[in-house]
């Protein structure tokens, strides 16, 4: 089975989870996926569902495109 690509799509997600004090796991609760998600998605490793990128920015109370980026 191939291995997956890592994502073009670059977050913000550690540095604002930090500065709200939220750990991964209780991101991960908030939003409703696992910790591993939240961590593999903070590395780049994993591109998360529209739905839980909008989820993301709102818990961190920033818009979506602060948290995230896309290289044109």
């Amino acid at each position: 089975m191939a291995k997956p690509k890592p994502t073009r799509v670059t977050n913000r997600i550690t540095e604002l989870r930090q500065s709200a004090g939220l750990s991964q796991a209780e991101l991960a609760q908030r939003i409703g996926v696992t910790r591993q998600t939240v961590n593999a998605i903070e590395r780049g490793k994993y591109s998360p569902s529209l739905e839980a990128a909008f989820l993301i920015a709102r818990v961190l109370q920033h818009p979506l495109d602060e948290v995230f980026d896309y290289p044109a």
